[in-house]
């Protein structure tokens, strides 16, 4: 059960604005790149790792982040089996 004001879609986790960061999309609310996210990940760093690097992204954010990229994924890929 999703708590009040926690991130429900992408748009709640992520801001792209060309004044911030040259457009490059980040946590909402923050100057990190989403992308910085999964260079932690795929670098083999825990999760806990990346939001102590980065105390302004939420945890709540950044697990829906991984969630909704993770459906995103799975749809793309039930969509090119059919």
């Amino acid at each position: 059960m999703e708590s009040y004001g926690s991130p429900r879609d992408l748009s709640d986790i992520i801001s792209v604005n060309p004044q911030v960061v040259s457009g490059t999309p980040v946590f909402r609310g923050t100057r990190v790149p989403i992308k910085t996210l999964l260079d932690h990940l795929e670098a083999g760093d825990p999760l806990d790792k990346f939001l102590d690097d980065f105390p302004s992204v939420s945890r709540e954010m950044a697990i829906r982040f991984i969630e909704l990229a993770g459906e995103a994924v799975l749809e793309k890929v039930a969509g090119s089996a059919g």
